[in-house]
């Protein structure tokens, strides 16, 4: 029976590579989430779905993102393997797996100390050695190790934080959701010398970010 459903979550994820295939371009990208096995980052309870395009609950109050919305916000970071990329919003860790697979260093911070801890755990028993999972401080990001070529932040700001602009390298890429606490766009912001550009890649909804330059607890 073990061994079935072993069988069958490899062939839910062949099928929702090909699903994410009519809509991201980045083969790349699909590789690396072809290899990551997303039935770790959830709950045992939930494993069965862990190949649907959904969002599944991983504990306090906290999610692991649809497939198409991490693939889309890493195809848009533009990763070609030696970046340093930070994350913000660390939950499961799957993200920052997927990261990882990308990029050169991966920095991810996460204000929940249960979720840190679990995460740090999932990606060592996965081998993961590029990744640093850190708590969350006060400050937005984690500036201590800026500039960053790249940064993905999975949870919904009310506005671009420039505590993150100043974090990114000049050239860098920022993957975030803006918007209300309800929905938002989710935007990729390219830093320039003088100047942002910033294109709108797709409505979404993402639990609120929250510190300085985004929502408070209240």
């Amino acid at each position: 029976m073990k061994i079935r459903s072993m069988l069958n979550l490899e062939k839910d994820r062949e099928r929702l590579i090909q699903h994410l295939r009519h809509e991201i371009d980045d083969e790349r990208v699909l590789d690396a989430m072809a290899r990551v096995p997303r039935e770790i980052f959830v709950p045992s309870l939930s494993r069965q779905f862990a190949y649907d395009d959904r969002p599944l609950p991983i504990g306090e109050d906290q999610t692991i993102s649809q497939p198409f919305i991490v693939a889309l916000m890493t195809q848009a970071l533009v990763l070609s393997g030696k970046e340093k990329v930070l994350e913000l919003g660390t939950g499961s860790g799957y993200q920052a797996a997927i990261l990882a697979e990308l990029a050169g260093q991966v920095i991810t911070v996460e204000r929940m100390p249960k979720l840190a801890r679990k995460a740090r755990q999932t990606l060592k028993s996965l081998g993961y050695t590029n990744v640093e999972v850190n708590i969350a401080i006060k400050e937005l990001g984690w500036p201590e190790e800026a500039p960053y070529d790249a940064i993905v932040v999975t949870a919904a700001a009310p506005r671009i934080p420039q505590g993150l602009l100043d974090q990114l390298a000049i050239g860098g890429r920022l993957v975030i959701p803006v918007g209300s606490r309800w929905e938002q766009d989710l935007l990729q912001v390219i830093r320039q010398k003088e100047e942002m550009t910033v294109k709108n890649l797709t409505h979404c909804r993402f639990v609120p970010l929250i510190g300085e330059d985004a929502w408070s607890e209240d």
